[in-house]
């Protein structure tokens, strides 16, 4: 490729692979997404585009659209809750988090409910809520009219505004709670656990093929109480816990001399977790290793 057109390419890649995970909810195949657009625009006669923009968003979303069909199949034989990827955030892997509602539409609680939709649904809705285009671009973009953009974006917003995510905490206080989640959880505090969650308190973990994880989620305080107390109370050469910017929140990310073995993200409602999430398949973990690794 000439200078010129990997120099566009590259100007472009970030928002790429911000708009393929908003897509796709994995990282993995957000990457896959974005060398694919690559390969596009290197075969391309370039001079006969218009807006680089444009075209390249146009090839990432429909080529998401494809993998999200095959995807939906692949996610009814996981093996146990199928979560999406967590990725690392506080160096803008995704593109701008500085609002709530910015932070809202990465996080991992938000990535789940995007499940439901179809996959024409997603693309609308995401080229909107994330990305502000208007009808008229996204029906360009994905052979619509402007009246059916609008009808998927009514339909895929009605989808997941009920399950939408409670109201969460600034970054700063969802921090303070989380280092109180670990204080208690690390010195055994059932009691303290479940003061700090709600009665129905959900943990789900995905663990794939790969790691032994729980293949429901749990449920009840006490029960998650005792369920996390147990996961962190493991003598484990190495374990290093930290509390870090993940999907636009803090989150906390186990490694075990360096390796990332565990990154869990909450919910809150006053105050109280009311839902907990558990990455814990190494698959899903890669751009978490990739990014500690010497020279990246």
């Amino acid at each position: 490729m000439d200078s010129d057109g990997l120099m566009e390419f590259e100007r472009h890649r970030p928002r790429l692979f911000a708009l393929a995970y908003r897509m796709l909810g994995s990282a993995s195949e957000a990457e896959d997404a974005v060398q694919e657009s690559y390969l596009r625009w290197d075969a391309t006669a370039r001079d006969d585009i218009r807006s680089p923009e444009a075209w390249l968003t146009t090839v990432v979303v429909n080529q998401c659209r494809t993998w999200l069909d095959s995807a939906r199949a692949r996610r009814e034989t996981y093996v146990g809750p199928w979560l999406p990827e967590p990725v690392p955030t506080a160096h803008g892997e995704l593109g701008p988090l500085e609002s709530a509602e910015q932070r809202e539409l990465v996080s991992i609680a938000f990535l789940t409910l995007l499940e439901r939709l179809t996959a024409a649904e997603r693309a609308v809705f995401v080229l909107r809520e994330a990305f502000g285009y208007a009808h008229k671009e996204i029906a360009d973009m994905l052979d619509l009219t402007e009246a059916n953009s609008q009808q998927l974006y009514r339909r895929a917003a009605q989808r997941v505004r009920m399950d939408r995510p409670r109201f969460d905490p600034a970054p700063a206080h969802a921090r303070a709670l989380l280092d109180k989640f670990l204080t208690a959880a690390r010195s055994g505090d059932v009691a303290g656990l479940e003061a700090m969650f709600t009665s129905d308190i959900t943990s789900t973990a995905d663990g794939g093929a790969n790691v032994r994880a729980a293949r429901r989620a749990v449920e009840g305080a006490n029960k998650v109480a005792r369920y996390l107390i147990w996961l962190f109370t493991h003598q484990v050469d190495g374990l290093e816990i930290t509390i870090e910017e993940v999907n636009g929140a803090p989150a906390i990310v186990a490694r075990v001399h360096g390796t990332p073995i565990l990154v869990a993200a909450i919910e809150t409602t006053n105050d109280l977790l009311h839902t907990l999430h558990l990455q814990v398949n190494p698959d899903k973990l890669a751009l978490f290793r990739r990014a500690e690794a010497p020279g990246t």
